[in-house]
């Protein structure tokens, strides 16, 4: 950070409630969502911290939000026999969750975890191990939070038959002439409705329980120690009600493939049964004591239900003409819904296999 940039920075740091005084700022991570700066302290004693600004035109509802993070770390803290830590939100000097600038940006601070590192690669069985063992504890963790005292982030966010009807009216429409070219995907996408809703509509029958879920568990969502032990969930914003699915789920797209999420030579795409069982073995490790028969019942079915969610949301968006995602070029969405439908599909070969791992 250079400049004014730094002196905005600076202006906007003092605003919150701050041990030390600060030496430097700078960028920090690889995030799409939301810009963050590290602040590293002149005083050894004190932290250093994160500096973030929110995208509140992705999280539009930045106070409930807030509060949700705030309700989730509280919680995690009181568990004093956790071998997790937590992030701790640092409020204003007002007492606020976060601040608006002169712009209308919100911004917030976090303590920076100087000791704990995230990946944006798997590279070992045992890191997705520790990976799905944190955010099974996680879901452990806040399991005696009522889901119901949760602000709803991201409205339908996994809701799988409000996928498909928005794909639908994209199909209907077909505003960019792009239907005969996606017209293979989009007959896979409708013959697999029905199976991939499962979740969502036994949830709505209240045969599944609503539980207070991550919703993003990427695996660099998960901060490890330097021997490689699972210790802080981070990135919050997503945390809401919702179905052990959900995280389990995407746990698993994100780990078990062999190959890139846009993968543009889907022979590549295959899924790694080691990796699931790794992921389950630690996922499980933590919550078999809380999960009920019929959730434990359809986890097998929850990667591909994620992976099926992200490929019909390229491929709506595709069809929409690239409203929503970055492209790189005219056809990546296009691409990364083939790759992404691509491994719903292999998973889907693999159930019995994932049945008797679970």
């Amino acid at each position: 950070m250079q400049g004014d940039t730094t002196v905005q920075a600076e202006h906007l740091a003092h605003q919150f409630q701050l041990e030390g005084s600060i030496e430097s700022i700078t960028v920090f991570g690889t995030g799409h969502i939301n810009d963050t700066f590290r602040i590293k302290n002149s005083d050894t004693t004190a932290p250093d911290y994160l500096l973030q600004r929110i995208n509140h035109l992705v999280f539009p509802d930045v106070g409930p939000m807030m509060e949700n993070i705030a309700k989730v770390t509280e919680h995690l803290k009181a568990k004093s026999s956790s071998q997790y830590t937590s992030l701790t939100i640092i409020p204003t000097r007002e007492g606020r969750l976060f601040c608006k600038d002169e712009h209308g940006n919100y911004w917030r601070i976090f303590i920076f975890m100087k000791d704990l590192i995230s990946y944006d690669i798997v590279e070992t069985t045992e890191q997705i191990y520790e990976g799905g063992k944190a955010f099974g504890a996680f879901l452990r963790d806040l399991s005696d939070i009522s889901a119901a005292d949760l602000f709803t982030t991201l409205s339908r966010f996994h809701d799988v038959p409000w996928r498909v009807g928005n794909l639908r009216q994209a199909v209907k429409r077909n505003v960019k002439n792009r239907e005969e070219a996606s017209r293979k995907l989009i007959r896979f996408a409708f013959d697999q409705a029905e199976r991939m809703s499962q979740v969502q509509k036994l949830g709505d029958q209240g045969r599944l329980p609503l539980r207070v879920t991550h919703n993003d568990t990427k695996f660099n969502n998960v901060l490890l120690d330097r021997n490689g032990k699972g210790r802080c969930v981070i990135d919050l914003d997503t945390v809401m009600p919702g179905y052990v699915h959900f995280d389990f789920g995407d746990g698993v797209r994100t780990s078990v493939s062999t190959a890139a999420e846009d993968e543009k030579d889907i022979d590549k795409i295959q899924i790694d049964l080691k990796r699931f069982e790794a992921y389950s073995n630690g996922y499980l490790e933590a919550t078999r004591n809380i999960l009920t028969p019929l959730e434990l019942e359809l986890l097998p079915l929850a990667g591909a239900m994620l992976a099926y969610i992200m490929g019909i949301r390229f491929l709506t968006d595709f069809l929409m003409g690239d409203v929503y995602y970055k492209i790189h070029h005219p056809e990546q969405n296009l691409q990364r819904a083939r790759a992404q439908l691509t491994l719903c599909d292999r998973i889907l070969e693999r159930m019995d296999d994932l049945k008797a791992i679970i």
